[in-house]
């Protein structure tokens, strides 16, 4: 996937997470924390260049897993 690919993708998701973090003034403290998290890993990814493909993967599983916590809790 081209570099360019992966920074619109990963936009998405910011501003995606982002938006339920904005819209959703009764969350808990700890769904804060959770998608604090998973934007910060989210940016972190964006301005990281250099990754190789398995370390984007790992971070993208990561980030994931994060929402996934978020989601079922």
């Amino acid at each position: 996937m081209s570099r360019l690919k992966q920074i619109q993708i990963i936009d998405t998701a910011i501003q995606s997470v982002a938006s339920i973090t904005q819209s959703q003034c009764s969350l808990s403290e700890t769904d804060l924390i959770v998608l604090n998290e998973a934007l910060e890993r989210l940016q972190f990814l964006k301005r990281k260049k250099g990754k190789t493909n398995e370390q984007i993967r790992n971070e993208i599983v990561q980030v994931v897993a994060l929402l996934v916590k978020f989601f079922k809790d």
